[in-house]
């Protein structure tokens, strides 16, 4: 049985994102959740821990998962859309600065 849950528009990069989401992926639930809520990167560990206790809800809900056998089996980081901005710059000129965002998608199965 697999389960999944979503997150979209996140103003994280995705290379930021996908750093992180490579140490995640193929580990257990308990483990992941762990390693999310110690990691250094708080701000980008803060989504993805979210994002899993979200996919550990959808599978309670369920009723037929024991979540305590789940673990990573996917976790897949995509480009969002790119938000873009200007700065002045000199003799009244403007630069672009393009603020990345990031989808984030999570299947869990059972072991």
């Amino acid at each position: 049985m697999e389960v999944t849950a979503k997150v979209s528009s996140v103003r994280i990069t995705p290379r930021k994102m996908g750093l992180l989401a490579d140490e995640v992926r193929g580990k257990g639930i308990n483990e992941a959740l762990n390693y999310l809520r110690f990691s250094p990167r708080k701000r980008t560990a803060h989504v993805l821990h979210t994002l899993l206790k979200s996919a550990v809800a959808n599978a309670d809900e369920r009723e037929t998962v024991d979540v305590d056998t789940l673990f990573v089996k996917t976790i897949l980081v995509g480009q969002g859309t790119t938000l873009k901005r200007f700065r002045p710059r000199a003799k009244g000129s403007a630069f672009r600065i393009h603020k990345k965002t990031s989808h984030v998608s999570v299947t869990l199965a059972e072991r």
